[in-house]
């Protein structure tokens, strides 16, 4: 039992990802993480520190974008347990000829597909169907002294957002600067 499919991007980092169900009369079974599967798919070193669940009642519920700094910066690998989401990883690496661009995937419970969201990127998602499930690995701890965000819909980053009116934001998603008046502590590393 072994295998991803793995799709790349023009910006360099994220990576989608599609591990095999195995499928018969009762429903699927898919390894969703084995570390050498993930290794012999050069997919970089990790070690999940926490695992996160979130549940969005109804379709348009935004949550992002977010990242964390310095020694608490987490990737991230997400999946939707049920529904659908867009989501989104948005470079912001000082010195990245792909600053400021963003990756948008949808991610389905149905298909498995799972986003790869590495260190030096914002992120966040949409729901698009009610009572929508999204777990996600990260490689570090939360820290919310070492918590940024970017604008969800800031017009410099070009996101097609599939649902534009009666967004659902927490309040502090709403007041995050645009990429313009962004602060970032992230350098590109080689």
């Amino acid at each position: 039992m072994s295998g991803l499919e793995i799709r790349r991007f023009e910006v360099d980092g994220p990576v989608l990802i599609q591990p095999k169900r195995f499928g018969d009369e009762r429903g699927y079974f898919s390894e969703t993480w084995n570390e050498s599967v993930w290794a012999a798919a050069g997919l970089p070193d990790i070690t999940w520190l926490q695992d996160n669940e979130a549940f969005s009642a109804s379709p348009g519920t935004t949550r992002g974008l977010h990242f964390q700094t310095g020694s608490s910066a987490q990737a991230k690998l997400l999946r939707a347990v049920r529904g659908e989401i867009f989501d989104v990883a948005v470079d912001i690496r000082n010195g990245s000829p792909t600053y400021g661009k963003a990756v948008g995937v949808k991610l389905t419970s149905t298909g498995g597909e799972q986003l790869f969201v590495p260190r030096g990127f914002a992120h966040g998602y949409q729901t698009l169907t009610p009572d929508t499930l999204v777990a996600y690995k990260c490689d570090e701890l939360y820290n919310p002294s070492k918590e940024g965000g970017l604008l969800w819909c800031d017009k410099g980053i070009s996101i097609e957002w599939p649902i534009q009116d009666h967004v659902i934001l927490s309040p502090k998603d709403e007041k995050w600067p645009n990429l313009e008046n962004l602060e970032t502590a992230f350098e590109l590393t080689s």
